[in-house]
């Protein structure tokens, strides 16, 4: 089993992480933390990077869900999804897979949302980069 699923674009950097962003809504997801890997690396580290963000997703409904099967799933808690350029200058989306993370958690019920969350990431990743 993968721990994400992950598909490149033809679109330009900066454009595959709004299409991320409008998909993710489109399924119910808000970001609730935006994190830019390549500023991040070059101010703490004084390296160079290609650029590289981490979109922290939140289906308010899944994670209300989540959090009634398993109070402390909020450890695992939001979904990333990774936008990145690659070194051959491709541009790559990539969702967790809830399903692969949570397996350490044994709850069917938490299963079964991380299964339809997992769903819906993967249909978001599919149309940011189809």
């Amino acid at each position: 089993m993968s721990y994400c699923h992950a598909r490149t674009t033809g679109l330009p950097f900066d454009r595959a992480v709004a299409a991320a962003t409008e998909a993710l809504g489109q399924h119910g997801f808000g970001v609730l933390s935006d994190i830019d890997v390549q500023a991040t690396l070059r101010k703490k580290l004084g390296k160079e990077t290609p650029p590289y963000r981490i979109l922290g997703a939140c289906n308010p409904r899944m994670a209300d869900r989540a959090l009634e099967a398993e109070p402390l799933i909020g450890t695992m808690l939001p979904c990333n999804v990774v936008v990145r350029e690659r070194e051959d200058g491709t541009v790559e989306a990539a969702a967790v897979d809830p399903v692969a993370s949570m397996q350490a958690v044994s709850n069917p019920r938490l299963a079964e949302t991380a299964g339809e969350v997992r769903d819906l990431l993967r249909r978001a990743v599919d149309e940011a980069t189809g």
